[in-house]
């Protein structure tokens, strides 16, 4: 399988494009052309996490992505109430800023699972229009979501302090628990992960970002309700060893979920796409080719 060769960080800085969302500026990416896939990224990273897969995916389809509010390049409002409601609608303006109308296929990882689970509610509502969904690592269900030290406090009464004191030496300790055991991410790697956290401060909200764990459990019901109904295909494409959302997840979701298709990466951790994408693109690939 031939390695991905991605795109370093400051040449996708630049490829980068500016709109207003209620006030807030939110930096977004598209490139390529056809059916539109919207990459939803994950906490406490940002869209760069789809490197690898942007150019092999953008000779297919039009791939979108933003850095949500909160993360990466975009705005970072302190004492905002982040939520994954607005997330969703945030998604929605950026099609409508592009002017895509028609069914959107999407493709999530971690806290942008969540989001992507409300966009399929919504499809079911009428709201929104979904022509596929593909979930890497995340928490769908709260029952099997096995939170990391560091946010359990950042949930906690100390959380904002927690936040302020984060640091690239704690990245690093956290990603290294939820990595792979042969999947680790690199020095360089991390100092580019860091820099999209310490953007604008960013630590600074991510215990205000970390109350996406509450609001799942408040849209538990709904959202599982939407992903039982059919007449979307779904697919999941999860490292197994993750031990937050890993191979414990896919087997709930494998409970609840009809009909589930839904691949197990042996030996990959909570980033498949960045530990490894040319597995992700294979299967992904494979999950639109049966949809024909």
């Amino acid at each position: 399988m031939t390695p991905l060769a991605g795109i370093p960080l400051g040449d996708w800085r630049a490829q980068g494009r500016g709109m207003d969302f209620q006030g807030r500026r939110i930096r977004y990416w598209t490139a390529g052309e056809g059916e539109p896939l919207l990459l939803i990224h994950g906490f406490p990273t940002a869209s760069w996490d789809w490197h690898y897969l942007w150019e092999p995916l953008s000779r297919r389809y039009r791939v979108i992505a933003c850095d949500m509010l909160g993360f990466g390049y975009s705005d970072k409002p302190r004492g905002h109430d982040y939520r994954l409601l607005e997330q969703a609608d945030l998604q929605q303006a950026l099609l409508a800023t592009l002017g895509v109308e028609g069914p959107v296929h999407v493709l999530a990882h971690d806290y942008g699972d969540s989001v992507a689970q409300e966009l399929l509610a919504r499809h079911h509502e009428g709201r929104f229009k979904l022509a596929s969904c593909v979930f890497l690592n995340g928490g769908l269900f709260p029952e099997t979501h096995r939170p990391v030290l560091v946010q359990k406090l950042l949930l906690s009464p100390v959380g904002g302090l927690v936040g302020r004191l984060f640091s690239r030496r704690k990245l690093a300790a956290s990603f290294a628990q939820v990595f792979g055991p042969d999947t680790q991410p690199g020095d360089l790697e991390l100092d580019d992960f860091w820099r999209l956290i310490a953007e604008q401060n960013g630590p600074a909200v991510m215990h205000r970002l970390i109350h996406y764990i509450p609001e799942r459990r408040q849209q538990r019901d709904r959202w599982v309700a939407a992903m039982q109904k059919g007449g979307v295909p779904l697919g999941v494409i999860d490292g197994a060893v993750d031990p937050i959302s890993g191979a414990h997840m896919v087997e709930r979701y494998r409970e609840l979920v009809p009909d589930a298709d839904t691949v197990l990466l042996e030996g990959i951790g909570h980033y498949p796409q960045t530990e490894a994408p040319e597995q992700v693109l294979e299967h992904y690939l494979a999950f639109r080719g049966r949809q024909k």
